[in-house]
């Protein structure tokens, strides 16, 4: 295990070991997106348990129609940032980074505090019903397409958020680019149906992804990290596969590669299987090889033999849990001490609502 305890670098910032924290969907705010009490420690848990980076539930960016679900934490306004800044530095009290994960809903927005349209690339209605266990129900509307006007607009609203996450003292920012939300849906072929400079080839696809990482590193300075996710499963279609496959997968990390983004985040169900079909290279492989930048793998990862392996082989550099670290908030304390890890049971959940079914966490 000792591959899990050594230093790392992301950018300028040393990390204690290569165990990191990944962005679980909590909805456990206030109503306007405030961070609470509950939300603080929530937090502080995981930093006391030895992780080296804590990486934020999605926050959403500003108060038109970034915001996804109903109690979800937002840093959108100089409110935000200020309940941000205790929970921030009560985390790097206990020798923990702390990153902010930007995210806009997109069409996956089920629960917006400030509008009640959503909006996409293109026209476009996600495939699946609103998840219920964060208070959603029933199909999702059909999201507007975002005119040029707009798309500055919302990339406006990430620097701004960066900026604040620069004010409340974190450490980083993450521009949640995974899963179905926003600047996933610009990457996602079967989405993105645009004709201009952001739509069509892939890397066109990627533009909206580079040109924020440009403008949010100038916003925030070149000592914070400012990192990106990537997935091909989206969080209404677990199914979706880029249609390019690895060629596809290469040319977006080697896009990726051209900026100065800090890491990669790779999300996946099994960080270990293969990315593009039987024989092919894992999604953190294909990052690793194609942008050279720093990657952190997230997936069924809770094993620590197994994400010891992960980085023994080379397939990435950091991994980050989510189930695992609900059901052991001191998974690296444990797996350092050698004690066993409880198993998740689907009871781990905080929200307002205190729904215990078993669901995915990792979107």
């Amino acid at each position: 295990m000792n591959k899990l305890f050594e230093q790392g670098y992301l950018g300028t910032q040393v990390l204690k070991n290569r165990y990191i924290l990944a962005p679980m969907t909590r909805v456990s705010s206030e109503a306007d997106g405030t961070p609470n009490e509950r939300v603080h420690r929530y937090y502080e848990r995981y930093a006391k348990g030895g992780f080296a980076v804590v990486i934020t539930e999605g926050v959403y960016p500003d108060t038109k129609h970034s915001q996804a679900y109903e109690f979800q934490g937002g840093l959108a306004t100089e409110q935000h940032a200020a309940n941000w800044k205790p929970i921030v530095e009560s985390v790097q009290s206990h020798g923990a980074l702390m990153i902010a994960q930007l995210m806009h809903g997109g069409a996956q927005t089920q629960g917006n505090y400030y509008s009640d349209v959503t909006v996409a690339p293109s026209p476009f209605t996600p495939p699946s019903d609103k998840a219920e266990i964060y208070g959603g129900s029933g199909p999702y509307p059909e999201a507007k397409e975002l005119t040029l006007a707009e798309i500055e607009e919302v990339k406006q609203g990430f620097v701004q958020s960066a900026k604040y996450a620069k004010k409340a003292g974190f450490n980083g920012v993450e521009l949640h680019g995974a899963n179905g939300y926003l600047l996933d849906e610009f990457l996602s072929k079967g989405i993105n149906q645009r004709t201009d400079q952001y739509g069509g080839s892939v890397e066109n696809r990627v533009r909206l992804l580079k040109e924020l990482i440009v403008d949010v590193r100038e916003a925030v300075g070149g000592t914070m990290i400012v990192g990106i996710r990537i997935s091909q499963l989206k969080a209404t279609d677990k199914s979706y596969k880029w249609p390019g496959g690895e060629e596809e997968a290469a040319t977006i990390f080697s896009e990726l590669g051209k900026t100065d983004v800090d890491y990669i985040h790779i999300s996946d169900d099994d960080a270990t299987t293969p990315g593009f079909g039987d024989g092919t290279m894992t999604m953190s492989e294909a990052a690793k090889k194609y942008s050279g930048k720093p990657i952190i793998a997230c997936g069924s990862l809770g094993d620590p033999e197994k994400a010891a392996t992960v980085i023994e082989q080379g397939q990435a550099d950091f991994i980050a849990i989510a189930r695992q670290a609900l059901a052991n908030p001191d998974t690296p304390n444990r797996v350092k001490n050698g004690k066993p890890l409880d198993t998740f049971d689907g009871k781990a959940i905080l929200t307002p609502r205190a729904y215990v079914k078993d669901f995915e966490l990792e979107m």
